[in-house]
């Protein structure tokens, strides 16, 4: 085996492990003794990352990149209701990928927030280019722009994520939360575009 393909084989072994580590007991949680004790060498883990931070980061690139191409394969970006059911079958069925992204999206550790808010750009792109595009499918109120439209979508999406980060949220498992955030997103998505009021009386 060449050298390079025995050092990729060895970062496998780690990755795995690591994902299997913080995907059950995230970031604070999770030790490098853990990991290594699946039979991972500890000189091995830090020749080839830096320590806990640069491997969590890591399992959370991972994670990240798998959710984005399954929402891009799921060639739902025209209908909200799609992409919302796209998400939720992700979530259901990758457990340690959902544990790693939903704690690094309302509650990453204080010291990485900037390193994490890089890695996640991309799916709150893709969000907000969901929205954009359910905004082109409708007619606007006569005062309302598409500027003042995505405003209030940023707005609303960092009240909810506050709100899913708050202390009422700490004891709840993150199976439960992400169905509960999940559906709270769909029933926002839907005010926000359709409104709550059946017509005008």
């Amino acid at each position: 085996m060449k050298k390079d393909e025995k050092t990729q084989l060895t970062i496998s072994k780690i990755l795995e492990a690591a994902m299997n580590e913080f995907g059950i007991n995230g970031y604070s949680g999770g030790t490098i003794n853990n990991i290594c004790s699946t039979g991972i060498n500890k000189g091995l883990l830090y020749h080839n990352f830096d320590g806990k931070d640069d491997i969590y980061l890591t399992c959370l690139k991972y994670s990240c990149e798998k959710l984005m191409n399954y929402l891009k394969g799921r060639n739902c970006t025209e209908n909200p209701a799609q992409y919302m059911s796209a998400r939720m079958e992700f979530f259901n069925n990758h457990s340690k990928e959902t544990h790693i992204f939903f704690e690094a999206f309302l509650s990453p550790p204080s010291h990485l927030s900037d390193k994490i808010r890089l890695i996640l750009s991309e799916f709150n792109s893709f969000n907000e280019s969901m929205f954009n595009q359910s905004l082109d499918s409708l007619i606007l109120r006569d005062h309302v722009s598409k500027s003042d439209a995505l405003s209030y979508f940023h707005l609303m999406q960092l009240m909810l994520n506050g709100y899913f980060s708050s202390p009422a949220f700490q004891n709840m498992d993150i199976p439960e939360k992400v169905k509960l955030h999940e559906m709270t997103v769909s029933r926002l998505w839907d005010y926000m575009l359709y409104g709550i009021a059946k017509g005008e009386t």
